[in-house]
């Protein structure tokens, strides 16, 4: 979309002073009253979006009320076209071309937009579709990251936090430049849109923006070190036709050495590559692990819930229970039997929507072992051979392994 933010109109009286070198003579004390959006106001954001929102839903969509950037035009059970705006990038998908032509027709006729076809690379992702799947990559970011910090030469290594690798705010090492490791460290974070594989070791280092030291440069420099070995590496998203929700939540006990705290993770998948995913460091103490896994758990269904509702949106009804998968039994039963009362009442009340949903028949929290936990990967360093194991099932694969097949 082209110049999409003057494509608002103003619901408020705003006026701005007569600009630089185009002031009226004789009228200096003068303000202009302006009829449209400008690119600056706080406004434009607002109006382009309400602009564009009533356009669609006047073209039969109907907006997600759990993500209201996403519009779909329905016909029953028919799913006929897929809106997703990003500010004022459009992605349209549907499976009838003639429809999805005249609504190009349509908004070009009423904005001033290009059609670059078939989507190849969109915010920094590159993307390949097949008759058999799509693949998702960022290799040219990242290939720029490894450009912009001098690590275009570096060694690779094979994992990308060492294993049994702590890091503390309180280790008095030497400081380094806050700048330089904010923008490394955001810099990793986009490049986690599409590698889930760094995801653990991203929210690790994120976590020392404020006080940053010598070891947690250096071990941001063996994440790019690690992507350097794995630059050309993404998501490959396969077909399936029973697009059916499962989930894989997990905890460590006690990982931050600072304030003791534990880190959550979880994945969710609709049978191929993994779609979604966290590590986050939880807001309490946890008293023992499982309270850690179940505080987890608790975000994995709140997570499961909102992806259930935007699913339902688009016409895939999760007719079961959306199974999420957890290695610890006290957890799992915990959720289930609400006899364990005295060894958790201390635990904060929000936490329980995962009984909640279970008796609601939302999620199934099942136990699985520790071997076949998927979300082990967000929540600690991991050994060579177990993490390329997970990285695997995460659906991480090389680009260039796909163009060979």
């Amino acid at each position: 979309m082209k110049f999409a933010f003057l494509n608002g109109f103003l619901e408020e009286e705003i006026y701005i002073d007569q600009p630089q070198g185009f002031v009226v003579s004789g009228k200096e004390q003068m303000v202009y009253k302006l009829k449209k959006i400008l690119y600056g106001l706080k406004q434009a954001p607002r109006a382009w979006y309400t602009r564009i929102d009533s356009y669609l839903l006047s073209l039969g969509f109907e907006r997600s009320i759990s993500e209201p950037t996403l519009y779909v035009k329905k016909k029953q059970a028919e799913t006929q076209l897929i809106v997703s705006l990003y500010v004022d990038d459009l992605l349209v998908t549907g499976g009838d071309r003639s429809m999805l032509a005249d609504f190009k027709a349509k908004m070009k006729d009423t904005f001033e937009m290009s059609d670059l076809g078939q989507m190849i690379y969109f915010l920094g992702m590159e993307v390949q579709q097949t008759h058999n799947g799509i693949f998702l990559g960022q290799k040219t970011f990242a290939a720029k990251i490894l450009r912009k910090f001098s690590m275009e030469n570096c060694k690779p290594t094979s994992t990308p936090m060492a294993v049994g690798a702590k890091l503390s705010s309180q280790e008095g090492y030497e400081q380094v430049s806050e700048a330089d490791y904010r923008s490394l460290v955001g810099c990793l974070l986009y490049l986690t849109a599409t590698r889930p594989d760094i995801m653990y070791s991203v929210s690790v280092l994120s976590r020392f923006m404020h006080c940053c030291n010598k070891q947690h440069l250096q071990a941001a420099k063996r994440v790019l070190r690690y992507i350097k070995g794995t630059l050309s590496y993404g998501l490959k998203f396969s077909r399936n036709e029973d697009l059916k929700l499962i989930g894989y939540t997990d905890s460590d006990w006690a990982g931050s050495k600072d304030d003791m705290k534990s880190t959550s993770g979880y994945a969710f998948t609709l049978g191929s590559a993994m779609f979604c995913w966290s590590s986050k460091k939880q807001s309490i103490v946890a008293q023992s692990t499982a309270e850690a896994e179940y505080v987890a758990a608790a975000g994995a269904v709140n997570q499961a819930i909102w992806l259930r509702k935007i699913l339902g949106d688009l016409n895939l009804y999760q007719k079961e229970a959306t199974e999420i998968f957890c290695d610890n039994k006290s957890a799992v039963a915990i959720a289930k039997n609400p006899i364990f009362h005295g060894r958790t009442k201390h635990f904060s009340i929000k936490l329980h929507v995962v009984r909640e949903m279970e008796q609601a028949r939302e999620i199934v929290l099942v136990h699985c072992n520790s071997e076949d936990q998927v979300a082990d990967i967000f929540t600690k360093a991991l050994c060579t051979s177990r993490f390329i194991k997970l990285r695997k099932e995460l659906g991480v694969s090389s680009m260039e392994a796909k163009e060979e097949c």
